[in-house]
């Protein structure tokens, strides 16, 4: 009688549709990415801590400042002030804004010394800035990377390989530029949304990736690779799912949920 009673209960237990994975859009998974890059970045996974880290790192690319390394020989940290400044005219960042345009695209700090890097750790303090950071690192980075992983057919972890790559080498398509890496990985595997196999289409990215690194003095460090990324796949953590241990120039951290 019992069993009979709980029959239908149990069918429709077993009709419901099997839960589809979280990508990174995900509030959590996006955190855990913040995370992920703020090891790499700046040594800390606090990466709301970020927003006044501002150095020049002699990459050749000037000061390298914010949640997501924004520089003022590149064009971000440009297109970033010019939002706070519409945002929040005559704001302590404005008056820098003819000499990040002059310093673009060169290593320069012409303009912006001596009181760039403490005008920003101030300016960092204001939610209206942090707020713009948060929104052009979406526009720039996150969105474009995430976009582009989904229409590849890849899961958490291949979303968030895709953005740790174009934040480190920028959107271009240059062979050393997010688009040039994903090309590079093209030749050599498909990715699932072609038919190929997830795992191996992400090796062949993050080989190609190890190369652009290597091919730039500043990036010649690929434990964020060898020893995070690379990780979570060889353990088939292909929803990106905690606990995540991983190390990042010899540090260890871990992500427990």
């Amino acid at each position: 009688m019992l069993s009979t009673l709980l029959a239908p209960a149990l069918a429709a237990v077993l009709s419901l549709p099997a839960q589809a994975p979280v990508d990174l859009t995900d509030p959590h998974k996006k955190d855990i990415a913040m995370q992920l890059v703020s090891s790499a970045e700046n040594s800390s996974l606090n990466w709301k801590a970020q927003y006044g880290y501002i150095e020049d790192i002699k990459d050749d690319r000037g000061y390298t400042a914010g949640i997501i390394g924004f520089c003022s020989g590149t064009g971000d940290m440009l297109q970033l002030v010019e939002l706070y400044a519409k945002r929040k005219p005559g704001n302590v960042l404005a008056k820098y804004l003819p000499a990040l345009r002059k310093v673009n695209g060169t290593a320069s700090h012409r303009g912006l010394d001596p009181n760039f890097t403490k005008d920003w750790k101030t300016a960092a303090k204001d939610p209206a800035f942090q707020t713009a950071q948060n929104d052009e690192r979406d526009r720039v980075y996150f969105n474009p990377a995430v976009k582009q992983a989904k229409q590849d057919g890849l899961r958490a972890l291949g979303q968030f390989i895709y953005y740790d790559a174009i934040v480190m080498h920028g959107p271009g398509s240059d062979r050393l530029s997010f688009g040039g890496i994903r090309k590079s990985a093209l030749a050599k595997a498909k990715p699932p949304a072609q038919g190929g196999n997830e795992t191996t289409y992400l090796n062949a990215f993050l080989d190609a990736r190890k190369a652009a690194m290597k091919a730039e003095e500043a990036h010649e460090d690929t434990s964020r690779v060898d020893t995070a990324q690379r990780v979570f796949l060889k353990k088939g953590n292909l929803d990106l799912d905690p606990p995540l241990t991983w190390k990042v120039y010899g540090d260890s951290y871990t992500i427990k949920q």
